[in-house]
C-alpha cells in the first residue's frame, strides 16, 4: 500500500490517499496503519476506486463501518461526533530532577569517600553500602521514577565493578518477586472480567455506609484468611489489591486522579494492617516458620508452637488491627468519608451485573484453586509461587487473560525491576558481611553498658527493627540477623521463649515501614495510590506505634503465660 498527500482547493495539505491494487474494506486496523491518520477526522472510500481518501474537515466526524450492499461491496459513511482533543505537549523536558538527585548522590559519595571504612567491612562492601544508601534516598526524594532510579543504581554497581552481573541480578530468581508479578496478573484478571467490580460492590453493599467501615471490612477479611494463606504477598496481590482498586474506582479515585478520594486511605490501611495480621498466626507468613525453626536449632524449646504463638499474639495483634484503620484515617484522610447511599447503589449495580459471567467464573475458580494450594502448600509440597503460576496458567489457557494482557500490565514489570534490584543489593550487603558487621558493633556497644536484661531486651529490639531499613525482604532479615540477635538476648539473660517469640513477632511488624520492606509492601506500592513520602512517614509512625502496642499489651500477657 502507498500513501500520498491530498490537497484542497487552494493547495493546502489536508489529508492523504492510500492506494492499493485491490479494493480494501475500511477497518480500524487498516486505518491505524496509515501514517497520516493522527489528526484526520473525516474518512471516505470511493466505491470501486481502490482508494481510501482522508480529509480534515469541520464539523468533526468519526468513521462508521461501511454499509454492505447485496454484492458485498461497501460504501463508507460518516456522522458528526465529538472527538477527543489532542494531548498537550509536556511543558518542559522529561528527565532527572537535578536537586533531589544531587542530594542523594552527595550522601552516597560522603559515605564512600569521607567516612573511614569500619573494621570488618571490605572496600567492596563499603562501596556497595554507599550505592545502596544513595538508591534508598533516591527512592524517597524521587529524582526519577522508582524503576528508573533502581536501574541506574544497579548499572553503577556494574560500572564500578562492585558487583558482577550475576550478583547484581541474582534476585531475578527470587520466588517472592515472581509471586508478586503473578499476583499483579491476577489483579488484571479481576479487572478484565469484572469480578473485582462485583466483589467490591458486595463489600459496599455490606459495609459501605462509610469509608472507615470499608477499611474495617477488608481488615476483617484478611484476618479470617491469614491462617490458611501463608503468603502475605499472595493475599495482597491476589485478593485485596484488586478489590481495593474497584472500591476506589467506584468513587472515581484512580492512582493518578483523585487518589486521596478513597484509594490512598484503603491501600495504606491494608498495607499497615497486613503485618499485624501476619504476626497473629504462625501459618500466616513464611518468615514466622523460618524464625521458629532457627530458634529451635538454637535450643529454645517452644511447646505446642502453633497455639503458643497464637495465645501470645492475639491480644496485641487484634487491638493493633482494630486501631490501624483509625490511625490511617487521621494520617491520610479520605476525601469521601460518609456514603449512606452507597449500599443501595451497590445493590442496584449487582442486579444490573446479573449472574457470574464465564470469565468471572473461570477467574474465581483459578483463584480458588490457588487458595486451596496455598492452604495445603506444606502438605502438598507446592510452593506459593508455583500455586500462583498454576492458577495463572489456567486463566491463560481459558482465554480469560491473554499474554498480551500480561505484557501490557506495566505495574507488574516495573515492580519486578525495582524490587529485584533492591533485594539483590540487600542480599549482597549481607553476603559481603556489611550487615553482620553492623549487628556485631551494636551488640558490642550494648554489652559494655552493663544493664539488666530488660533494658537490653528493649534496645536490641529497637536495633533489630531499625536495621530492616537495609533489607528488602523479611525472610532475608531473619536469615541474616535473627540468630545473632536471639543469641545476644540469651547471653544478656533474656528468658529463651520471650526472646525467640518476640523477635519472631517483630519480623512481621516492620514489614510495612518502607515500600521495599516486604513482598506485600511492594504490591501495595505498585498500585500507584501511594506516594513515597507517605509510605515512609506512615510506615515509621505505624511502626513505632506497633512496637509500643505490642510491648505495652504483650508484656503483661507474656508474663501471665510464664514467658518471663
Amino acid at each position: 500500500m502507498q500513501s500520498s498527500l491530498v490537497r484542497g482547493p487552494v493547495g493546502q495539505r489536508v489529508g492523504c490517499v492510500a492506494r492499493s491494487s485491490a479494493k480494501l474494506p475500511v477497518t480500524r486496523p487498516l486505518l491505524r496503519s496509515l501514517p497520516c491518520l493522527g489528526r484526520f477526522k473525516h474518512i471516505a472510500r470511493a466505491a470501486g476506486s481502490g482508494e481510501i481518501k482522508v480529509a480534515e474537515v469541520e464539523p468533526v466526524a468519526e468513521v462508521q463501518q461501511p454499509s454492505t450492499n447485496g454484492n458485498g461491496n461497501g460504501a463508507a459513511a460518516a456522522s458528526p461526533s465529538p472527538s477527543p482533543a489532542p494531548a498537550e505537549a509536556p511543558a518542559g523536558p522529561i528527565g532527572v530532577k537535578i536537586i533531589p538527585a544531587l542530594q542523594a548522590l552527595a550522601v552516597g559519595l560522603a559515605i564512600r569517600f569521607l567516612i573511614p571504612i569500619p573494621e570488618g567491612i571490605t572496600t567492596q562492601g563499603w562501596t556497595l553500602l554507599s550505592i545502596f544508601v544513595t538508591t534508598i534516598l533516591g527512592l524517597v526524594l524521587d529524582p526519577l521514577p522508582v524503576g528508573a532510579w533502581a536501574f541506574i543504581a544497579v548499572t553503577v554497581t556494574l560500572a564500578t565493578k562492585t558487583l558482577t552481573f550475576a550478583q547484581a541480578f541474582s534476585a531475578m530468581t527470587n520466588e517472592v518477586i515472581w509471586l508478586i508479578v503473578v499476583s499483579f496478573f491476577f489483579a488484571k484478571g479481576f479487572e478484565k472480567t469484572g469480578l473485582g467490580e462485583r466483589i467490591a460492590n458486595m463489600f459496599v453493599k455490606a459495609m459501605g455506609k462509610s469509608t472507615l467501615g470499608l477499611a474495617v471490612g477488608l481488615n476483617v477479611a484478611e484476618t479470617l484468611l491469614a491462617p490458611a494463606m501463608p503468603s502475605t504477598s499472595a493475599r495482597a496481590g491476589g485478593i485485596f489489591m484488586p478489590v481495593i482498586k474497584f472500591l476506589a474506582k467506584g468513587v472515581d479515585s484512580e492512582p493518578h486522579k483523585h487518589r486521596k478520594r478513597l484509594g490512598a486511605f484503603l491501600v495504606h490501611s491494608q498495607m499497615q494492617v497486613s503485618p499485624n495480621v501476619a504476626a497473629i498466626f504462625l501459618t500466616a507468613a513464611a518468615q514466622n516458620l523460618l524464625a521458629i525453626n532457627i530458634a529451635r536449632n538454637m535450643g529454645v524449646v517452644i511447646p505446642d508452637v502453633w497455639m503458643t504463638w497464637f495465645v501470645g499474639a492475639i491480644v496485641p495483634g487484634l487491638i493493633s488491627v482494630a486501631m490501624i484503620p483509625a490511625i490511617c484515617y487521621f494520617l491520610v484522610p479520605p476525601e469521601v468519608r460518609s456514603t449512606p447511599e452507597a449500599p443501595a447503589a451497590a445493590r442496584k449495580r449487582l442486579a444490573q451485573m446479573g449472574p457470574l459471567t464465564r470469565g468471572e467464573g473461570v477467574t474465581l475458580a483459578c483463584l480458588g484453586m490457588a487458595v486451596v494450594m496455598w492452604m495445603g502448600g506444606e502438605a502438598l509440597d507446592i510452593p506459593a509461587v508455583l500455586a500462583a503460576m498454576i492458577a495463572l496458567s489456567g486463566m491463560l489457557l481459558s482465554g480469560v487473560l491473554s499474554w498480551r494482557d500480561c505484557l501490557n500490565y506495566t505495574p507488574a514489570w516495573d515492580t519486578l525491576t525495582w524490587f529485584a534490584v533492591l533485594i539483590g543489593l540487600s542480599g549482597q550487603l549481607n553476603n559481603l558481611g556489611v550487615i553482620k558487621a553492623f549487628a556485631d558493633q551494636v551488640g558490642g556497644m550494648l554489652a559494655t553498658l552493663n544493664m539488666g536484661w530488660m533494658p537490653l531486651f528493649g534496645l536490641l529490639h529497637a536495633a533489630f527493627f531499625g536495621l530492616h531499613y537495609m533489607f528488602a525482604s523479611q525472610t532475608a532479615h531473619v536469615g541474616a540477623l535473627y540468630s545473632a540477635f536471639c543469641a545476644m538476648m540469651l547471653s544478656a539473660g533474656v528468658p529463651p521463649v520471650l526472646a525467640a517469640m518476640t523477635l519472631a513477632y517483630q519480623v512481621n511488624l516492620f514489614g510495612s515501614i518502607t515500600h521495599y520492606a516486604s513482598g506485600q509492601a511492594a504490591v501495595f506500592y505498585g498500585s500507584g495510590f501511594m506516594s513515597l513520602p507517605e509510605v515512609f512517614k506512615i510506615g515509621a509512625i505505624n511502626g513505632v506505634i506497633g512496637i509500643i502496642l505490642w510491648a505495652g499489651l504483650g508484656m503483661p500477657v507474656w508474663k501471665l503465660l510464664g514467658w518471663w
